[in-house]
């Protein structure tokens, strides 16, 4: 490994739960395995910007399997899996999944490799094993790596979303492709229409200014090109999430000024499935599914510095 990008893994304590770090020079990664894996930390070094948004004055507790996810801390980057909305399995009726999946509210195993952290929780409901790894490619990018492996004897559909809940604390511009001009609204708040398209453009700047209100969209389909992103206008700190479009085809976008969170927060959801529901990703054909005792695997890398954050776009171009 490059001297510019050694990596160092620490354990230590995360407000009273058991922590581990994954760090190079520029970025730092605190996650807690008891909490669904929860990543309750990223830190871009040489600006000290923290992207993820803790618990505030909620309380941090190990959160009850079945539970409502808006009944608990409402932090960090949790794992949907294997849907978001509490629904119907899509394989079997007699299996009713929780709000949010259910990774968030099991603790997970940890194996510290070198240079990597990789952690495994295995599903109460499905026959299945969800695994996720960290690493650092390079000094300005970090790297999940998950697979989900099917024990039975049957194929198993699942949905699969991130839930970062990324923190705003100054105007930020929620960062898409130029081809993708219109997104779909599916969770309208006070002020927008569900089932309506919406210019992004009019709507892709967020202020860290609490209104009560909230929304949520997904692009209208399969996705054109595999990344979005936020930039915060005043200090210039960037976060861009790419995923291969071919494995992970959709995207969600949350954002909450209030409604759900006691401070605003917004969500990039690359998605596998569309959108939210097992049960309806499964009756409209884009659940992924896992083939009888095989696995599939997908990835999402972060790319996070300061400055001119198209550049980062320009190498992706180059590199695919």
């Amino acid at each position: 490994m490059k001297k510019e990008n050694m990596v160092h893994v620490t354990t230590g304590t995360y407000k009273s739960f058991f922590s581990i770090t994954i760090e190079n020079k520029q970025i730092s990664i605190e996650m807690v395995p008891e909490l669904g894996g929860k990543l309750v930390s990223i830190v871009y070094k040489p600006t000290g910007k923290e992207w993820m948004l803790d618990s505030g004055h909620r309380s941090l507790q190990k959160p009850i399997h079945g539970s409502t996810f808006t009944d608990w801390d409402m932090s960090g980057w949790d794992e949907c899996f294997p849907t978001i909305n509490a629904c119907k399995s899509g394989m079997d009726k007699d299996i009713n999944l929780p709000d949010h999946g259910e990774l968030w509210a099991l603790p997970w195993a940890y194996k510290i490799e070198e240079n990597e952290v990789v952690c495994s929780v295995q599903s109460l409901q499905f026959p299945c094993r969800f695994t996720r790894r960290i690493s650092f490619p390079s000094a300005d990018r970090v790297r999940l790596d998950y697979r989900a492996d099917n024990d039975s004897d049957q194929p198993i559909p699942f949905l699969w979303v991130p839930h970062p809940q990324f923190t705003v604390t100054e105007p930020t511009r929620i960062l898409l492709p130029e081809s993708m001009e219109e997104m779909l609204c599916v969770y309208e708040g006070h002020t927008l229409k569900n089932g309506e398209l919406y210019a992004w453009d009019d709507l892709s700047l967020l202020s860290p200014m609490i209104t009560g209100d909230a929304r949520k969209f997904y692009y209208g389909g399969q996705v054109p090109v595999g990344w979005s992103g936020l930039y915060g206008v005043e200090s210039g700190n960037f976060l861009i999430v790419t995923v291969p479009q071919n494995k992970v085809p959709y995207l969600g976008v949350w954002m909450d000024e209030g409604m759900f969170n006691d401070r605003v927060t917004c969500a990039l959801e690359p998605s596998i499935g569309y959108y939210d529901s097992l049960e309806m990703a499964v009756g409209n054909g884009t659940a992924q599914m896992i083939p009888a005792k095989a696995s599939f695997e997908w990835h999402l890398e972060l790319a996070i510095g300061a400055g001119e954050w198209r550049d980062v776009i320009n190498r992706r171009d180059k590199i695919s």
